[in-house]
């Protein structure tokens, strides 16, 4: 199922590459203008944008569609917010709507076509976000073909080189990651995972529309899979040098730097972040700022600044106990096994083991507890000795 979760994503930006209405130079203009409103979170300028392009073509489905991306970004920005989902939703059927009426009059309408597939998509990209799984697939079993066949439509279209690339690449990578989806996998088509980041570099370079979700996506999967962190960092730097007020872009940087070991790129990274976090730019969450707010913990603990480490780890553990509804967040767990490591670190025994236990109780979080028992028995400070 997250195969087909992930040929959805793809769709998204499959939708925004026919020719038709797009051909127009004024109509392009306005799109572009829109979009790069949308990435940089200017919602007011890109609603006029897209409030432009339904006047212009108030029977096309695309200035409905690329006005639902306002509100996919809204929600993208808070995603433990729910306000804005159902209105996402109607905008999307509003775009199906549209989108069936004009293949009743024309079976082969390309341009109903692909902005039909970007409605499924990005439908099923919110079902996947909110654990609905069976709309989430069945969203999927539709994307799946759409795919392919935009490709059949329009083999030499760079932007419909996101679809095909991100299947490409995940239809190999996902059953080697995760080996209980093989059997529901059984029935598609294999991948090719070279031939897929091939295809998403030249989506990236090239596309017309979808170059930035196509960067997007490949920042992603150097991160998240590839490990290749360098060529993730390039690509995050790119994005957050176009688009400096969008925080995912942003939130990347800072990351790539903390896996690359670069301790004080990635500090003056999060403490931006935090900062902008507290003056309450749009998109900087309190979440947002608890994330900054743990990687400054680590910052100062490689930095050998323990004082200044625990600090920010309980500032992590108050935003926690605010933001967290349920089972503690992986930053609570960690930043707790972290103070405990620190006061280790200084020769505070009694108040490591209170916190090594107090993780022990919580939901563990990938060897979170494993790490706890070992360090209850040995001090942090014993093994990490040289």
């Amino acid at each position: 199922m997250r195969l087909l979760m992930i040929s959805v994503a793809a769709l998204c930006s499959v939708a925004l590459s026919r020719a038709g209405v797009l051909d127009d130079s004024v109509y392009q203009a306005t799109v572009q203008r829109g979009i790069q409103a949308v990435y940089n979170l200017e919602f007011e300028s890109a609603e006029k944008e897209f409030a432009t392009l339904i006047a212009l073509q108030p029977n096309h489905p695309s200035g409905y569609f690329f006005r639902a991306m306002i509100t996919w970004w809204r929600i993208m920005i808070d995603l433990d917010n729910r306000q804005f989902d159902e209105r996402f939703f109607r905008d999307l059927e509003e775009v199906v709507s549209m989108c069936d009426s004009m293949l009743e009059h024309n079976p082969d309408d390309v341009d109903a076509f692909f902005f039909k597939g970007g409605a499924i998509g990005f439908e099923g990209r919110l079902r996947f976000h909110r654990d609905d799984w069976l709309a989430a697939a069945n969203a999927g079993r539709k994307a799946l073909p759409l795919v392919q066949q935009a490709s059949e439509l329009d083999p030499h279209n760079y932007d419909i080189l996101l679809g095909t690339g991100i299947y490409n690449y995940y239809a190999e990578v996902i059953p080697n990651e995760y080996p209980f989806v093989k059997p529901l996998l059984l029935f598609i088509p294999s991948g090719d995972k070279k031939k897929g980041i091939e295809q998403l570099r030249l989506a990236a370079s090239r596309a017309r529309y979808a170059s930035i979700e196509t960067s997007y996506f490949l920042m992603q999967i150097y991160y998240s899979y590839e490990r290749d962190y360098p060529k993730a960092l390039d690509i995050a730097r790119s994005l957050h040098g176009r688009f400096p007020a969008n925080m995912m872009f942003h939130k990347y940087v800072g990351r790539c730097y903390v896996l690359m070991g670069n301790w004080t790129a990635a500090e003056g990274i999060f403490r931006d972040i935090a900062g902008r976090a507290q003056t309450g730019a749009r998109g900087y969450t309190r979440a947002v700022e608890r994330e900054a707010i743990y990687y400054l913990g680590l910052c100062a603990m490689n930095a050998r600044r323990y004082d200044s480490a625990l600090e920010e780890w309980y500032r992590c553990d108050a935003l926690s106990r605010e933001l967290d509804t349920g089972d503690p967040s992986g930053f609570m767990v960690m930043a707790n096994l972290k103070m405990g490591m620190i006061y280790d670190l200084q020769g505070k025994r009694a108040l490591a083991i209170e916190q090594y236990r107090k993780v022990r109780t919580m939901k563990e979080y990938k060897d979170s507890v494993s790490q706890a028992d070992r360090y209850l028995k040995t001090p942090y400070s014993e093994l990490t000795t040289p």
